[in-house]
């Protein structure tokens, strides 16, 4: 399994931005589709973003589309999240997780095999 390591979040006023970013250990890297969950509290975690292995296709949840955008370097082995426009709602902790050889992009956090230990982000009105 790769290890995953978020940073990035913090306290930001509404309509600002953060980039978060989730660094994975290994050679391995390339061979992982990536993905963004966040769980705010008293709530069910829940998928943001997805990125095929390649980088070459991603997907957002309909909540953050326009806003937020996930991209991967994989000579660095770098999975981000660009968030704008931040909104209250997008409070939560916000988990990177890995799937192994997978060509189709999952969506539930049960598709993932390795995760991240979170960082939190919060929106102030």
């Amino acid at each position: 399994q790769v290890q995953l390591v978020e940073s990035g979040g913090g306290l930001v006023q509404a309509g600002g931005s953060l980039r978060l970013s989730c660094a994975a250990s290994g050679r391995t890297f390339g061979s992982y589709a990536m993905a963004w969950f966040r769980q705010a509290p008293g709530k069910e975690r829940e998928f943001v973003a997805v990125s095929s292995m390649s980088g070459g296709t991603t997907s957002n949840t309909d909540s953050v589309k326009g806003r937020f955008s996930i991209s991967r370097d994989n000579v660095q082995n770098t999975v981000y999240l660009q968030m704008n426009s931040l909104k209250p709602e997008d409070t939560a902790v916000y988990y990177c997780a890995a799937r192994r050889g997978s060509s189709i992009l999952y969506y539930r956090p049960e598709d993932y095999d390795s995760w991240g230990q979170g960082t939190q982000v919060t929106v102030s009105s």
